[in-house]
C-alpha cells in the first residue's frame, strides 16, 4: 500500500525545505528551473503535468508520479484522462510499468477521497 496523501506531501515538503536549507546554489537552481517548467507557456499547465506523469510512470519514480498524479488532480484531470495517460505510459513503458500503474491508481483514489 503506497503513503497516503498527506504523508507523501509532508514528507516531501521537510525535505525539500532540508535540501534547500543547506545553500547550494546548484541545487537552488535546479529545483527552480524543474518547478519553471511546468508554468504555463506554450503548453498549459494541464498539458505539462500530463506529460510530466507519463515520463514518471516510463522512469518508474514512484514519488514522481504521485507528485504528478496529484498535480494533474489539481489542475482538473478527469478520470477518463488520468487512465488514457496510464495507458500511455503502459504502451512506452512496458509491462514493468504494471505495479507503478497500481500505485498511481490507489494515489489517485486517495485524492478523490
Amino acid at each position: 500500500m503506497s503513503e497516503s496523501v498527506n504523508e507523501f506531501n509532508e514528507y516531501r515538503s521537510k525535505m525539500n525545505e532540508r535540501i534547500l536549507g543547506t545553500d547550494n546554489k546548484t541545487i537552488k537552481r535546479f529545483f527552480a528551473l524543474d518547478s519553471a517548467a511546468y508554468d504555463k507557456g506554450a503548453l498549459d499547465k494541464k498539458t505539462k503535468e500530463m506529460l510530466g506523469l507519463v515520463a514518471s510512470l516510463v522512469l518508474r519514480c514512484d514519488d514522481c508520479i504521485n507528485y504528478h498524479v496529484e498535480k494533474c488532480y489539481q489542475e482538473g484531470l478527469n478520470e477518463k484522462e488520468f487512465f488514457e495517460i496510464l495507458a500511455i505510459g503502459n504502451l512506452v513503458g512496458g509491462s514493468i510499468c504494471i505495479p507503478h500503474t497500481r500505485r498511481a491508481i490507489e494515489f489517485w483514489d486517495q485524492l478523490k477521497n
